[in-house]
């Protein structure tokens, strides 16, 4: 008997985890929430919970709506030099053709066309859109921080990794982020260029996921499989995760990586939304705070939530 119930665990597969899991996702928007000058917090913190737990309704979306999946990623390696790739989508369209940007992503420049809504967003004092475009930029801009974002490889497919993409966005930081990652990481900064900070981010993204990759398959060689992974109850169900002793040596050989990117994640997503603030000349966003959301922009909300193509601000289309 105890046999066959080892058997029955070793058949499990690693639990899958979505891009920065959801625990990550939500950490990082609420987190730098309190980067925001007082101007700011005065809209967004009343709205922490929404910010929060609505930082992964871009992840709910992806298997449902065609166009959401490219918006989470771009395969950097299937373009040389990365240089030769234009920071206008426009004319990245014309290089390439649309079909073929899908196919290898497009986060670099859906990350310019959401700061442009949220802009629209503050322009227009619309709350219910300035709250829910905040969350989800929150949630590209994280996505753009990670390594394997930004590779074909994304899931170590092509190197029998299977695992490793929710391995370091989703198992390291729920192990380590609350007990030893360092947080605290100042105050939103104004960026003068969108497009260049977004295309800085995925280019720092895709110089580490050969690392990312290369450290794991060193690690794997050294431990054992019995060692390599662990057996948890999760929502009922026992699921097979990285063992606490293999995560914890991946994150001492990747130096504070993770923790690394979730920082800059946390500042760049805050610094977006000011950046937003500032290009919208600076309204007023105190008249806005003691607002309440309507029954029926909640109800929009959960309807978006489930089904969401187009927020219905200007500038739906990805420009530079």
């Amino acid at each position: 008997m105890r046999r066959l119930i080892i058997t029955a665990l070793l058949a499990l597969q690693t639990t899958p985890a979505l891009p920065w899991g959801f625990f990550g996702h939500k950490m990082i928007n609420r987190n730098a929430v309190f980067l925001l000058p007082p101007e700011m917090i005065i809209l967004y913190k009343p709205q922490l919970e929404f910010i929060t737990e609505h930082a992964v309704d871009p992840d709910k979306r992806r298997y449902a709506v065609k166009e959401e999946g490219p918006r989470h990623y771009i395969d950097m390696d299937h373009y040389h030099p990365w240089d030769s790739i234009p920071s206008s989508y426009n004319r990245a369209v014309a290089k390439y053709g649309e079909d073929s940007l899908a196919r290898h992503g497009i986060v670099p420049w859906w990350i310019q066309t959401m700061t442009s809504r949220l802009t629209k967003a503050f322009e227009l004092k619309d709350k219910f859109a300035i709250i829910k475009l905040s969350a989800e930029l929150g949630h590209y801009i994280s996505d753009a921080h990670v390594p394997l974002h930004t590779s074909s490889n994304h899931n170590g497919q092509f190197t029998n990794q299977y695992g490793i993409h929710g391995f370091w966005e989703s198992r390291v930081p729920e192990l380590f982020a609350e007990t030893e990652f360092d947080l605290i990481v100042g105050k939103a900064q104004y960026i003068k260029s969108v497009s260049a900070m977004a295309w800085t981010i995925v280019r720092q993204s895709a110089a580490a996921a050969d690392s990312v990759l290369l450290l794991e398959q060193q690690l794997n060689s050294r431990f054992r499989p019995d060692a390599k992974y662990s057996f948890e109850m999760r929502n009922g169900i026992i699921t097979r995760q990285y063992s606490t002793a293999y995560s914890k040596a991946y994150h001492n050989m990747l130096q504070g990586m993770v923790e690394r990117r979730m920082r800059e994640s946390i500042l760049a997503t805050a610094s977006l939304w000011y950046t937003a603030w500032v290009n919208a000349g600076q309204p007023n966003l105190q008249e806005l705070a003691g607002r309440s959301f309507s029954e029926k922009e909640l109800e929009e909300w959960q309807e978006l939530s489930r089904q969401w193509k187009e927020p219905g601000l200007p500038g739906s289309s990805c420009s530079n």
